[in-house]
């Protein structure tokens, strides 16, 4: 996936949770289904943000940014800020 590929799907995740909050508004979703789909959101918006990092680390580093792969969520979400 090249970092192009990467922004836009970040943006497309993003949107959707943008649109689920409103339907949370608008009563068309439960609270429950709300959050179980930002959950998911959430962990995907972590490994394309990872994966980002990870071909800009490597592009600086002078070595091939498409060697970089995604991590597994539960991977990713325990990382220290």
């Amino acid at each position: 996936m090249r970092d192009d590929e990467i922004l836009t799907r970040i943006s497309s995740l993003v949107s959707e949770e943008h649109e689920l909050r409103t339907r949370l508004s608008a009563g068309e979703v439960t609270s429950d289904e709300e959050r179980a789909r930002i959950n998911q959101l959430e962990n995907a918006l972590d490994q394309c943000w990872d994966l980002l990092r990870q071909r800009r680390a490597r592009r600086r580093a002078g070595e091939d940014p498409d060697n970089a792969a995604p991590r597994p969520a539960d991977e990713v979400e325990n990382y220290r800020q």
